[in-house]
């Protein structure tokens, strides 16, 4: 019997007894009732009649099947009042409980996760709690008032703990398993007890109140007339290298506007200008030159509702990762081109990386830190050796191979002379790179297993980490500091005793060696085009580099 343990309200004999009357029905024709619903009965004098008439309405379902449910609404809805019963879930005796006040008060403020309260009927409840206050007392209207809360709040809790879109719509690369286990049904069984709000499905990622936040603050701004009138000022420029002094202060008013905290040094007017706008730059992903250069001048009077829109589509993509994160993991940001190291809630360690380029992408997945090779040697993958190896035999043949160190196998593991190696064979061997100072890996190497070949290295291209776009790789991430990680994992993780020295004469050997984890640690690639600063109290828009964006906000529409 395959059950998905993850929402059936308790556990042991009391839920294989509980499974065995849903699943024969017992519970839907009234012949059996717990404990519980008697004394619901004995007190609440339409709910009886109430579990009568929705019994017969909505077709009992069994749940030993295995299903894909949880995006399916009728299927919640029937599970939800199977659990409970059939009885009234948002009603005691003819009247709305408190809870149905506090959950239509949510559903107003829902908008600030990105969502629209009309989706979730916020109207209609409405209307219809106003008519039972009034004294409506049919039960069809009973039972059509609770179903029609209960089917509003199972998908608002859906959409918030697991996201509108289906990730696969919008980014064919996003590969990241959302785990997060689906409650919102047997949480709907204590109602009348015991509330479980809204706020319960939302991600308890820290950036992710702070986009809500911003969120709600764009969208505010898209009906300030001050933002509008210096908006249209910035329309009429004609020429972008030279704004002049209108151009300039209205530059400067949305500046000012759109971010109220950003503040610049008073004593000098010229460079408190400059300040503003390199603040300006460095938060909406631009080049921080402080000069209001033609770039700088679009964005600033682009539609205020385009970086609402992109705030949340990016509020989504956090719902589609797990709703709460380890006490230790990795983070990194994509678009940001940044890796955050946390731990107990603090920043351990914030590195700059290096990510796959346009045309081989990194994707967004999550996986756990295995182990940590010193030394690691590199086998080419298929992609590299098709785009970047077999150029090069063609153009060098046996020379290319030498200097780019590798080494030709075959299948049974003899070296092969490269001499022997054509555009038409090439495919038929493995190439692989020893260990050293031109390692492609570099010296350390953290790998994430999982399906898609994508890990953590060092690089012995160290100058790439200087530049401010930094989307160079064949998909994988180069860490800035990966000696630095190595040892903190190693050292204060693991708690071996690995210091520097250790390090330095385990490279200088050239010798692999793999330190396995006894504490694996998760790792979380994504893409995010809207992520906190490495304050954590900001909201830094970002350069969508695979230029993702666009798909899902239509999709959101």
């Amino acid at each position: 019997m395959q059950v998905d343990k993850r929402i059936i309200p308790f556990t042991g004999a009391k839920a294989i007894i509980f499974l065995l009357f849903i699943s024969s029905g017992i519970l839907s024709c009234g012949h059996f009732r717990t404990e519980k619903a008697k004394k619901r009965i004995e007190t609440d004098q339409i709910a009886e009649d109430f579990a009568d008439k929705l019994s017969s309405v909505l077709q009992s379902i069994d749940t030993t099947k295995s299903r894909k449910h949880v995006s399916d609404q009728a299927y919640n809805l029937r599970y939800t009042y199977q659990l409970n019963e059939y009885l009234p879930i948002w009603l005691y005796q003819d009247k709305p409980i408190k809870a149905v006040t506090t959950y239509l008060e949510e559903l107003e403020e829902i908008r600030w996760d990105g969502l629209d309260p009309e989706k979730y009927k916020l109207s209609v409840l409405k209307r219809l709690h106003n008519e039972l206050l009034a004294g409506s007392k049919n039960i069809d209207a009973l039972i059509n008032f609770d179903t029609l809360l209960t089917r509003s709040y199972l998908l608002a809790a859906h959409d918030l703990l697991l996201g509108e879109i289906n990730p696969k719509k919008a980014d064919s690369t996003w590969f990241y398993k959302n785990d997060t286990a689906w409650d919102a049904p047997a949480l709907l069984v204590n109602n009348d007890t015991a509330y479980t709000p809204l706020s319960h499905f939302r991600s308890g990622m820290p950036a992710y109140a702070l986009l809500q936040n911003t969120y709600k603050h764009y969208v505010q701004l898209e009906t300030n007339n001050d933002l509008d009138s210096a908006i249209n000022t910035l329309h009429d420029i004609k020429d972008f290298r030279n704004p002049g002094a209108t151009g300039l202060s209205a530059a400067a008013k949305v500046i000012q506007l759109e971010l109220p905290w950003l503040t610049a040094n008073k004593n000098d007017s010229q460079t408190a200008n400059k300040n503003l706008v390199a603040g300006y730059q460095y938060y909406m992903g631009l080049k921080t030159s402080g000069s209001i250069d033609s770039i700088t001048l679009v964005r600033l009077s682009s539609p205020i509702k385009d970086i609402a829109a992109k705030i949340k589509a990016n509020m989504e993509r956090t719902r589609w990762m797990q709703q709460q994160f380890a006490k230790t993991y990795i983070l990194v940001d994509v678009p940001l081109m940044e890796l955050f190291f946390r731990k107990d809630d603090s920043l351990a360690m914030h590195m700059r990386v290096v990510v796959g380029q346009p045309a081989r992408q990194t994707p967004s997945l999550n996986a756990n830190m295995a182990n940590v090779v010193i030394n690691p040697p590199w086998s080419v993958p298929p992609t590299i050796l098709k785009k970047d190896v077999l150029p090069g035999i063609k153009k060098g043949g046996a020379q290319y191979l030498a200097k780019k160190g590798l080494i030709v196998y075959d299948k049974d593991g003899d070296i092969i002379d490269p001499k022997k190696i054509t555009p038409r064979n090439y495919n038929n061997y493995y190439y692989r790179q020893s260990p050293g100072d031109d390692n492609a890996l570099g010296y350390v190497k953290f790998n994430l297993p999982n399906p898609y070949d994508i890990y953590l290295h060092d690089t012995p291209h160290r100058n790439d980490f200087t530049l401010r776009s930094r989307a160079l790789s064949s998909g994988c991430v180069r860490v800035q500091q990966p000696k630095e990680m190595a040892i903190y994992i190693l050292s204060q993780l693991e708690g071996r005793r690995f210091n520097e020295d250790v390090l330095d004469s385990m490279i200088q050997f050239h010798k692999t060696k793999w330190e396995i984890l006894k504490n694996k640690i998760p790792v979380s690639i994504v893409y995010l085009t809207a992520f906190q600063d490495s304050t954590g109290s900001h909201v830094r828009m970002l350069n969508d580099v695979y230029k993702r964006d666009s798909s899902l906000v239509a999709l959101l529409k």
